[in-house]
């Protein structure tokens, strides 16, 4: 099993679940858009998270929720510039880059981030180039389309064994371009080109799926539609149920949990 993944000058122990906290800098985000777009609130927001027991900071400037139009490459920019610029030089734990556009990840790069998490599985090869470049983590993830269509993508004659496949073929295209296996994490993709029972049929493979990938898996399935289709629309069963999913998660093996309640995830994690 691995137990390792290497972000620039650092290696992380992953034979104990990470957890990544959520900072959405859009405002159109499905769960907390607009809250944290000015950098001392987005600050502010990351000091707690980092109190709370984060791991890594996921930092996001474009919205990828399905039915998600693509954003500008200066507009997500200048969104995210003004917080990675107020926060790096505060905080000394990693730092992802939520993008799938290269000059987004080559920018952010250069100006202290240590991931890519790139939601398109290295459509962009000048984002490969750029990670390649720098010695950064890469998160490669599974999904099919673009935001906007990638619903019309979710059919699949046998679900786990073509997201394998697809998460391979990315995991490839990336060693293609020189980037070390070592620095490469992935990502199944829940709540991308997948329905809600696509969703959890997916869920219950995470341990085989990190069996056969032979890599870090990072899991992200906070206040995603999937559990909103089991508890409903209340804020605290969302919640509830969001920490629940990532201490499942975590007893599969996944190493990095992508959540946005930081504290109660950490507390949850104790229970393993």
């Amino acid at each position: 099993m691995v137990s390792s993944w290497k972000i620039l000058n650092q290696v992380l122990d992953c034979s104990k679940p990470k957890v990544v906290g959520i900072l959405n800098l859009t405002p159109d985000s499905f769960s907390d858009g607009g809250q944290y777009i000015q950098p001392k609130k987005a600050l502010v927001h990351a000091e707690e998270m980092v109190e709370e027991g984060a791991d890594i900071l996921d930092l996001g400037a474009e919205s990828t929720r399905p039915g998600a139009q693509e954003v500008l490459l200066e507009e997500e920019w200048q969104r995210l510039y003004p917080v990675l610029k107020t926060i790096r030089p505060r905080l000394k734990l990693p730092i992802s880059i939520d993008t799938q556009k290269g000059e987004i990840a080559r920018r952010a790069l250069e100006e202290g981030a240590d991931i890519i998490n790139d939601v398109s599985g290295g459509s962009d090869t000048q984002l490969l180039k750029a990670v390649q470049k720098s010695g950064a983590g890469l998160v490669l993830m599974h999904r099919r389309g673009k935001a906007f269509n990638m619903m019309e993508h979710a059919y699949y004659d046998h679900l786990y064994e073509e997201v394998l496949l697809e998460l391979k073929a990315s995991l490839q295209k990336a060693l293609a371009w020189e980037i070390d296996l070592q620095n490469i994490c992935l990502d199944p993709g829940f709540g991308f080109a997948k329905t809600t029972s696509q969703n959890w049929e997916l869920f219950g493979k995470i341990k085989e799926m990190r069996l056969s990938l032979q890599r870090p898996l990072w899991v992200g399935v906070s206040r995603k539609r999937m559990i909103k289709a089991q508890v409903g629309e209340d804020l605290e069963q969302i919640e509830a149920a969001s920490v629940q999913a990532a201490l499942e998660a975590a007893k599969q093996g996944a190493s990095f949990l992508r959540v946005h309640a930081v504290g109660k995830t950490r507390q949850a994690l104790k229970r393993l």
